[in-house]
C-alpha cells in the first residue's frame, strides 16, 4: 500500500513500549510491545476490524509503569511475535480489510508524534528491518484536531482524554482491553471531526512526511541558521560518517547538508557533531535520544546554536561550492598523499573499480593559502559501491606513503577548507616570541605515594571522563591537581596523572578503578610518587611491576649538562602546551568562563610583573612528553593555568637574560620533523637559493634557556 495526501482512508494506529508512556514514550529507547490498529472509511464512516498485537521483545523486563499502565506481563510476551512478522501481519490484515471497505489507499493517523518517529522508526533502524513506504507519513491527530478546534488546548498539551472530553465522548477505561480504548477514542473524536455539528468539515490533507534518507549538500556562511534547529551530539565513533548519524537520529527530518562533523586542533574527528533540523519541534524530538546507543556506545545530545553550526559547516570558497554542486555524491577523504601526488597519481591509485565522478572535476585537494598541497584530498563517487571499492584501499601504498580512506560530508570538506585557508603560514610559532607564567601548582618530586596514572585513556577523553570515571574519589583529587599529558606531536598519549590529597586515599583509588571501562576502553590504574611522575614524563615506564627510568637517565644516554637539572625543582609544564592548547581536552561550556579567566589573570600580571619560570633546557630530552596541567573543580579558572605574558614580563626576561630575545622584524621559519643527526650544513643545503641573516651563520640563532623553553624545541634551529 502507498502513502498519500488524498487517502480515501485512515489507519488509527496506536502503540506502547516496554518502557516510558505517553509524552515519555521512546526516550528510554525501549522495544516497542503492543500495536492497536482499526481502518477508518473517510467517505462512507466505516471501520474495519480492530486488531490487537503483542510484539516479543529480545528483553522480557518491563518497566513497573508499563506493568502498571498496560497490564502485560512478560510471560504473556514471550508467547508473541517478534516485529517483523508483526509487521508482515498488519500489512495483510489492513489490505483485507481495505479490500473489505472498497477501498486501496490510506494513511496512518496517531496520538501525536511519538510512536511513529520515536519509536518504529528507530528500532525498525537498530534491527535491520526495512518499514515499507506508509511508515513514511502519517496524521498527527493532535494537530488536525486543533485546526479543527482552535479553541482547543494547545497541540502540546493534548491527550487522547482531553479531546475525547472536548466533543462530550465518554471514555471507561475500565471497560476496554490498554490500547483498544485509545483506539476507540480516536476514531470517536474522527467522525466528530468529519461530521460536525458546526457544518465544518475538516479534511485530512496535510500528512506529516518522515524523509527517507538524509540529504547531503553545501552550507554558505551567508545562511540564517535558527538556533532552535541545531543540537550537538557527543561520543560518536570517530570513524562515523554524516549517514550513521542521520541513521542515530531515524525518523526526525534533518536539513539538506545538516549534519557537520567536528574536527580537533589536529583536523581529526574529535567525536562530536553538529546536527540541523527542519523545524525546533523535530530539535525538541532530537534531544529527547540523549544517552541513546549507536553500536555500543551512548551518544550525549544537547542543545547548540545556530552560530556553531555556521562556524563548523559554512563555508564561502567557490572552488568548494562547486565540487558539492553535484549531488547525491559519496564522499571520501583522502589523508597522507605524498606532497607531490597529481589528479593522475590519485585516479590511478585508485583504480578501475571506483571510478571518479566527473574524472579530475570529482577531485579537491586541500591547499594551504600560499598553494602547498596539505595531503589531504576529498573525492566524490556516484554510488554506495564504488565508495566501497575505494575504502578497501585504506592504508594502501602510494608512492611511498600509506594514504588514509575515510567517509567524508559536505560539512567536514568546508570545515578542513577553512582550517587551512585560514591557517597562517607560520601555524606554530607565535609573533612575537613571548615567555609564559607558569602556575603557581606544579608536580612536586618526592617518594610518597599520593598520585595515581592513569594509562589507556581514549583519546578523546575529556577531563569530565576523567572525573565522572573517579567517581566519588574526585573529592580527594588535590586542587589543581589533574594533569593531561600529551606526546610530542600535541596530541592526547593516553596517559594522565592525578595528584590526590593522601598517599591512602591514592592507594584506594588504584585499587578501586584499575582497569575500569572508560567509553570503550579499560584504564589502567597505577599508584605512584611525584618523583616517578617526573620520571615517566622523561620517557620512563611504570606499571605494577615497578618503574623503569628513562633513557635520559641511563648512563650510556646520560648527557653531560644533564646533572644541572635537578627533579627537586619540581615538574614544570612546557610553555608550548600553554601556548597551543589542545582544545578537543576541554569542555566546550567553560570556553567563556576559560577566557575571562584568562583576561583577569594577564592584567594582575602586567600590573605586578612577576618573576618568569621556564622550563628547564636541559630537560627537554626527545624522549620527553608535554603535559597540558588543568585544574580539578571547584578550582577556577577551567583552563591551562598558563597565559601569554604581558609586556612587561618580557622586557624583564629579555633584560634578565645574557642573550637577546629574539628580534622581531624578519620572517621566522620554524622547521619541525628534522632528523635527530642533522647538522647546520644539511640546514643551509635545505635552505639553498634562499637569502637569510646575514653575518655568516649568524640567522641560525641558539636559543638561550628562557626562549628555548617557550619553542620546546630540542635541536632545533630558528631562520631569520
Amino acid at each position: 500500500m502507498t502513502a498519500s495526501s488524498h487517502s480515501d482512508s485512515l489507519v488509527v494506529l496506536f502503540g506502547a513500549t516496554a518502557g516510558a508512556y505517553g509524552a515519555k514514550l521512546g526516550s528510554d529507547e525501549r522495544e516497542l510491545i503492543l500495536l492497536v490498529w482499526q481502518v477508518v472509511d473517510l467517505h462512507s464512516k466505516k471501520v474495519g476490524t480492530l486488531h490487537k498485537c503483542l510484539v516479543k521483545i529480545d528483553n522480557l523486563e518491563l518497566s513497573d509503569q508499563c506493568r502498571e499502565v498496560t497490564g502485560l506481563t512478560p510471560e504473556g510476551l514471550s508467547k508473541a511475535e517478534p516485529l517483523d512478522r508483526v509487521l508482515q501481519q498488519f500489512s495483510q490484515l489492513v489490505s483485507s480489510d481495505l479490500k473489505a471497505l472498497g477501498r486501496s489507499s490510506y494513511t496512518f493517523c496517531t496520538d501525536g508524534q511519538l510512536l511513529i518517529r520515536q519509536v518504529l522508526h528507530p528500532e525498525a533502524s537498530k534491527k535491520n528491518l526495512l518499514l515499507s513506504d506508509c511508515f513514511y507519513s502519517f496524521f498527527d491527530l493532535r494537530k488536525e484536531f486543533h485546526n479543527c478546534y482552535p479553541n482547543s488546548a494547545s497541540v502540546k498539551d493534548q491527550t487522547i482524554q482531553s479531546m475525547a472530553e472536548c466533543i462530550g465522548f465518554r471514555i471507561d477505561e475500565t471497560e476496554e482491553d490498554f490500547g483498544v480504548w485509545q483506539v476507540k477514542a480516536m476514531v470517536a473524536i474522527i467522525f466528530n471531526m468529519l461530521s460536525d455539528t458546526r457544518g465544518a468539515v475538516h479534511a485530512f490533507t496535510d500528512p506529516e512526511t518522515v524523509k527517507y534518507k538524509y540529504e547531503t549538500g553545501p552550507c554558505s556562511k551567508s545562511e540564517t541558521v535558527d538556533s532552535e534547529t541545531v543540537i550537538r551530539a557527543r561520543g560518536l565513533p570517530w570513524q562515523s560518517s554524516d549517514q550513521d548519524i542521520a541513521r542515530f537520529f531515524k525518523g526526525l527530518n534533518i536539513a539538506k547538508g545538516g549534519v557537520a562533523l567536528c574536527l580537533n586542533a589536529q583536523g581529526r574527528r574529535n567525536g562530536e557533531a553538529l546536527v540541523r533540523f527542519v523545524n525546533s519541534e523535530q530539535r525538541d524530538l532530537a534531544l529527547e535520544r540523549h544517552k541513546h546507543h549507536m553500536g555500543s556506545r551512548y551518544i550525549e545530545v544537547y542543545k547548540a546554536t545556530g552560530e556553531e553550526f555556521l562556524k563548523i559547516a559554512g563555508g564561502t570558497s567557490n572552488e568548494v561550492a562547486q565540487f558539492l554542486s553535484k549531488e547525491n555524491q559519496v564522499i571520501i577523504r583522502m589523508r597522507g598523499l605524498p606532497f607531490t601526488a597529481t589528479p593522475e597519481d590519485v585516479l590511478g591509485f585508485l583504480g578501475p573499480q571506483c571510478p571518479v565522478t566527473g574524472g579530475k572535476e570529482g577531485l579537491l585537494f586541500v591547499k594551504y593559502p600560499d598553494g602547498r598541497p596539505t595531503g589531504d584530498a576529498f573525492v566524490l563517487f556516484a554510488c554506495e559501491e564504488y565508495a566501497q571499492n575505494a575504502l578497501k584501499k585504506h592504508k594502501e601504498i602510494l608512492g611511498k606513503r600509506y594514504i588514509e580512506l575515510f567517509r567524508s560530508t559536505a560539512a567536514e570538506v568546508q570545515q578542513v577548507l577553512n582550517r587551512y585557508m585560514s591557517t597562517p603560514l607560520i601555524s606554530t610559532l607565535p609573533t612575537p616570541i613571548i615567555p609564559v607564567i607558569p602556575p603557581p601548582y606544579t608536580i612536586a618530586p618526592g617518594s610518597v605515594r599520593d598520585c595515581v596514572r592513569l594509562r589507556g585513556l581514549p583519546y578523546t577523553a575529556r577531563i569530565d571522563d576523567i572525573l565522572e570515571f573517579m567517581g566519588d574519589a574526585t573529592a580527594d583529587i588535590k586542587p589543581h591537581g589533574v594533569h593531561m599529558v600529551l606526546n610530542q606531536q600535541g596530541r592526547p598519549s593516553g596517559d594522565a596523572f592525578i595528584q590526590m590529597k593522601s598517599s591512602d586515599r591514592a592507594f584506594l583509588v588504584a585499587q578501586k578503578c584499575h582497569k575500569k571501562m572508560m567509553k570503550d576502553r579499560y584504564v589502567e590504574v597505577f599508584q605512584c610518587s611525584g618523583e616517578e611522575m617526573n620520571f615517566v614524563l622523561m620517557g620512563g615506564t611504570l606499571n605494577r611491576s615497578g618503574l623503569s627510568p628513562p633513557p635520559c637517565k641511563l648512563p650510556c644516554l646520560s648527557p653531560p649538562a644533564y646533572a644541572a637539572f635537578q627533579t627537586a625543582a619540581g615538574a614544570v609544564i612546557p610553555a608550548e602546551a600553554a601556548i597551543y592548547q589542545s582544545q578537543a581536552l576541554l569542555p566546550s561550556s567553560r570556553t567563556q568562563q576559560a577566557s575571562a579567566a584568562a583576561a583577569a589573570v594577564a592584567a594582575a600580571a602586567a600590573a605586578a610583573t612577576p618573576a618568569v619560570t621556564y622550563y628547564p633546557a636541559q630537560a627537554a630530552q626527545l624522549y620527553m612528553n608535554y603535559t597540558a596541567y588543568y585544574p580539578s573543580p571547584p578550582v577556577s579558572p577551567t583552563t591551562v593555568g598558563y597565559i601569554t605574558a604581558p609586556p612587561a614580563a618580557v622586557a624583564a626576561a629579555a633584560s634578565a637574560s645574557h642573550t637577546p630575545m629574539l628580534p622581531q622584524p624578519g620572517a621566522l621559519v620554524r622547521m619541525q620533523g628534522l632528523p635527530y643527526n642533522a647538522g647546520m650544513k644539511e640546514i643551509l643545503s635545505f635552505f639553498q637559493g634562499y637569502q637569510y641573516a646575514p653575518d655568516d651563520y649568524s640567522g641560525f640563532v641558539q636559543l638561550n634557556d628562557q626562549a628555548r623553553s617557550v619553542l620546546q624545541a630540542p635541536k632545533e634551529w630558528v631562520c631569520l
